[in-house]
């Protein structure tokens, strides 16, 4: 008989707290400083109220990974009964969070294992729900990570960032660039390619925006069911919307999920981006 499986993931995971209940997910957060004063993602600070102090605040906010003695911890206490961790993460190449969990891992008697999503939000749920469905119905810790590398291998994630101001406090792109971004009006599109943002295109409306989506929709989906479609947002509820709608008339797929996203992804995006992201088998 296998071993009991717990799955651990990190809070730009972007689930409902609903969901995280149901399907017995352990989160361990990210903390994000602002205005000199630190708040626990998702436990501290909603994402509306974060984006409040960003447009307001004259300092970048600082995310920060959780340490490695709170994963320790919970591995600790987890693995009391002899089960078994599975701990996915937000991708190592936008945070430390990945390194931080894979110390732990060597510090605690229970047995983990640290899977680098290469994602984040709601692509990076993709493989946690799947991860958690599959812990609930017995599947073993091997039989898990088999799984969800599919998932990874079949998920794609486009962001749109409506300003660019936030991409050169965090160091993206150079001022010089930006001023000339921001005056022709550009708004970068950027996937993640092997979990490290990597610009793909340039639009200037919106509906240009939509309409890249659709396209890449159309052409990676071809031939294949599409599993789950999850919008993110950062304080641009409506804009979600539309994205949803339009994807809508592309497949039969109802359940297109609209989350607001965690401060620790909204640092680096400022307010009105949005996060398309789907995986297809």
């Amino acid at each position: 008989m296998n071993k009991k499986v717990k799955i651990v993931t990190d809070s730009t995971t972007d689930l409902s707290k609903e969901m995280i209940e149901e399907l017995d997910i352990t989160v361990v957060p990210l903390s994000v400083t602002i205005d000199d004063q630190s708040y626990i993602d998702g436990i501290d600070i909603t994402p509306d109220e974060f984006i409040e102090k960003l447009v307001t605040s004259d300092k970048i906010p600082q995310s920060s990974q959780p340490s490695v003695g709170s994963f320790a911890e919970v591995y600790d206490k987890l693995g009391e009964d002899g089960s078994e961790i599975l701990s996915i993460h937000m991708t190592a190449g936008m945070s430390g969070t990945f390194n931080s969990a894979q110390t732990a891992s060597t510090m605690t008697d229970s047995h983990v294992e640290v899977v680098d999503s290469g994602f984040i939000s709601q692509a990076l749920s993709f493989q946690v729900k799947e991860a958690a469905k599959m812990a609930l119905e017995g599947a073993s810790i091997h039989e898990i990570q088999e799984r969800i590398k599919k998932v990874r291998d079949n998920s794609s994630l486009y962001i749109m960032v409506d300003t660019l101001e936030y991409l050169v406090k965090g160091g993206r792109i150079g001022r010089g660039k930006a001023l000339v971004g921001s005056l022709l009006k550009i708004k970068p599109v950027a996937s993640l390619a092997d979990g490290v943002y990597t610009p793909v295109t340039k639009v200037r409306t919106h509906m240009q925006m939509i309409n890249f989506f659709k396209k890449q929709f159309q052409e990676e989906t071809a031939g294949k069911t599409v599993k789950s479609i999850g919008i993110s947002h950062a304080d641009a509820l409506d804009l979600a919307k539309k994205v949803r709608d339009n994807l809508q008339q592309l497949t039969d797929l109802k359940d297109i999920q609209i989350r607001p996203t965690t401060p620790i992804i909204s640092t680096h995006t400022g307010p009105g981006a949005i996060a398309l992201m789907y995986y297809a088998e």
